[in-house]
């Protein structure tokens, strides 16, 4: 469990590298900043109170709290989490991971025009207001979705849903990048980071959906996590096969960053899934994943706006998929059909609304009291510069 926490931890500069790369170079420090400033805030967050939120004793089902947990001050080092053999501080430390990666996930959409300080802002108040009730809702044994019997490994639904909803919540109030509005073509600055990222992440997710099996009951949690290993590399790999398939049925060509896309789309895709299918279903997920995953991807043009870096054409909508063939493909702890269809619907249908409103809610706040977007003249000199005094790369600008 300590591995696999380093290893989601890892996943955070992999997707600040895979943003990063994406952007124009006179953003890229303020992207990636976005993706490594959440390991502070949220860093410092779950350890006030994130933890107690999520994972305390249910307040009337909606969310947790104990004073105990409040800064862990309860929490003794010799104390094991529940029946899992293992130490809480580990749990506390993996779930904080999560809790990390999931709002750095939404910068995606906001990219190149988001206000830095608003976006700070923004990761406190939806990793607590969010974020913490949606996991207590799925993760926590006195959750009333996990009650229901939603089945959500390791964050189809509290992370990828949850995120990419809120995501093209953001971008539809931010309105497209000036650029973009006018057509100009927005290419990225370097696709070796966006590979390099892509691989840290595909990396990172084995300890993110394979260290979930600590929710199942000691001693089969190690056969779970070597079912949810084989299941991640296996969606990860036809992800980025059929990615490329697509693309070079669509286009003509097969590039970097879209097999880049592949994988993640499918890694997004098999993460509520992980430990319930077969390997077998785990290719076909993966396959299906990448399809509507580019799809989505393709339809953001017509539908004019400006999702910066696909967070809602694959975190979203990969999410989504995801979570409702869990309900078709699983065979453990129960057997797919319709009724555990329907339960993957309604978790899908809650973690939707509630983060879409939760987030326009909020975004509408701060927009009062920071505003949302970046000035004319900071977006078109690049925010860099503006917010941070730094350029990523000190050669010729022209």
């Amino acid at each position: 469990m300590l591995a696999s926490s380093a290893m989601v931890l890892l996943m955070v500069p992999g997707l600040a590298l895979f943003y990063g790369g994406m952007v124009r170079r006179k953003n890229v420090l303020t992207t990636m900043m976005m993706s490594f400033v959440a390991m502070a805030v949220i860093g410092v967050q779950w350890v006030l109170v994130g933890y107690a939120l999520a994972f305390g004793k249910t307040v009337g089902g909606v969310f947790g709290w104990d004073w105990d947990l409040f800064a862990l001050q309860g929490i003794a080092p010799t104390k094991l989490y529940g029946d899992k053999h293992i130490p809480e501080l580990v749990f506390v430390m993996f779930q904080g991971k999560f809790a990390i990666i999931t709002p750095a996930l939404i910068s995606g959409a906001v990219a190149e025009r988001m206000k830095f300080k608003t976006y700070l802002a923004f990761c406190l108040l939806w990793s607590t207001f969010i974020y913490a009730p949606l996991a207590h809702w799925v993760w926590s044994a006195d959750g009333w979705l996990f009650k229901l019997g939603v089945l959500d490994f390791a964050g189809g639904t509290v992370v990828h849903i949850a995120a990419g909803v809120s995501a093209l919540v953001l971008a539809l109030m931010l309105g497209p990048r000036r650029d973009v509005a006018r057509g100009t073509a927005i290419l990225p600055n370097n696709l070796v980071l966006t590979l390099t990222g892509a691989g840290l992440l595909w990396f990172g997710w084995f300890g993110f959906n394979a260290g979930s099996a600590v929710a199942v009951e000691y001693p089969v949690a190690g056969a779970i996590a070597g079912l949810a290993f084989t299941t991640t590399q296996s969606a990860a790999a036809a992800a980025g096969l059929m990615w490329m398939a697509v693309e070079r049925w669509h286009h003509g060509k097969v590039t970097s960053l879209g097999l880049a896309s592949g994988i993640v789309a499918g890694l997004v895709a098999v993460t509520p899934a992980a430990g319930h299918i077969r390997p077998g279903s785990a290719l076909l997920l993966g396959a299906l994943a990448s399809v509507v995953c580019y799809a989505a991807v393709q339809m953001k043009t017509k539908l004019r706006y400006d999702d910066s870096l696909d967070a809602f054409g694959v975190h979203g909508v990969g999410g989504i998929l995801g979570a409702l063939l869990t309900g078709v493909l699983c065979f453990t702890p129960v057997a797919g059909g319709f009724s555990q269809l329907g339960k993957q619907a309604v978790g899908v249908l809650v973690a939707i609304v509630f983060s879409g409103l939760g987030t326009f809610l909020l975004a509408t706040l701060l927009k009062r009291v920071y505003g949302l977007r970046a000035t004319e003249g900071e977006e078109r000199d690049g925010l860099d510069l503006h917010v941070h005094g730094e350029r990523g790369y000190h050669f010729d600008q022209t």
